[in-house]
This record gives C-alpha cells, sequence and structure tokens, in this order.
C-alpha cells in the first residue's frame, strides 16, 4: 500500500461532502449499482480489500497509468472507515490542464447520481474541500499516484 492514497484516506475519513449526511439528499445514490458497478482503486489500494466482507475487487478492461484499472464492487452498504479513497473523495476530480496547476472540480459523472453537482464547489463543507485538496497534493507528490490521476483525467474527462 503506498503511503501516499494511506495518508489521503485518512484526510478523509470523518469527513464528507455536507455537514450532515449526503445520501439523504440522493437515497444514497453513490452506494447502489450493479454488480459491474463499482468505485475505481487508487494504485495499491487493492491490498486493503483482499479479504474484503462487503465488496470485490474486478479487473477492467482498461489501464489507468501503468496498470489495469481495478473497481471496488460493493453490495451498498460499508463499514464507513473502510471506504475507498474514490468514494471519499466524490463528487470530486482533479482537472489538469497544460501548463497550469490541477484543479479541483465537480466530477462530471457524477451529475447522474449526485444532486450536490449542480451546485458547484460552493455547496461542499469547506473543511471538506480543502481536505480533499491536501489529498490529492498528497496524491501528486507519488510518482504512481500522480500518473494514474492524469490517466484517470485523460481517460473521462467528458
Amino acid at each position: 500500500m503506498r503511503n501516499a492514497v494511506l495518508a489521503a484516506r485518512e484526510l478523509l475519513e470523518n469527513l464528507t461532502p455536507l455537514k450532515t449526511d449526503c445520501g439523504r439528499l440522493c437515497q444514497g445514490a453513490c452506494c447502489r449499482g450493479d454488480e459491474n458497478t463499482g468505485m475505481l482503486l487508487f494504485p495499491g489500494e487493492e491490498a486493503l480489500y483482499k479479504d474484503c466482507p462487503f465488496a470485490r475487487v474486478v479487473e477492467t478492461d482498461f489501464s489507468l497509468g501503468a496498470a489495469p484499472a481495478l473497481l471496488l464492487v460493493c453490495e451498498g452498504s460499508c463499514d464507513r472507515k473502510n471506504r475507498p479513497l474514490a468514494c471519499r473523495l466524490f463528487p470530486l476530480f482533479l482537472r489538469f490542464r497544460e501548463d497550469q496547476p490541477p484543479v479541483l472540480r465537480m466530477d462530471a459523472r457524477a451529475r447522474a447520481v449526485c444532486p450536490l453537482t449542480d451546485y458547484g464547489l460552493k455547496a461542499l463543507d469547506p473543511e471538506f474541500r480543502q481536505a480533499a485538496r491536501r489529498a490529492y497534493e498528497l496524491l501528486l507528490e507519488d510518482e504512481a499516484c500522480a500518473a494514474y490521476l492524469r490517466a484517470l483525467d485523460e481517460a473521462f474527462t467528458l
């Protein structure tokens, strides 16, 4: 497990996009899916889910960075302390621009399930936004995580 991923997870362990349970707005839409829908795992994060009772790791048919992308497909509920980093960062996304620092944005892919995306970053708890920015900074300091984030932006920018 990469230290950057663990540190980023820790920063967001007790924070969510709103001070209240944002899942009440959408009835937990981001936690529901079918047998092939899940959250992408950051490099090395799959080790935390080797014997997971509430989810399984699934290899996708595409790569991010230098490795095949892995999804954590869950049963719809989990021990919140065991949420993957992608869940902790949801609905945020790091966007890269040429010759500019990366920008924290709402993830356009989240629009299908997250009503907060209609209101932009200002709708999110400032403490959550700050922790997410710091988490991304930590991830960018790790070569594999930085490559993963760049590949993710390139692959999923709408």
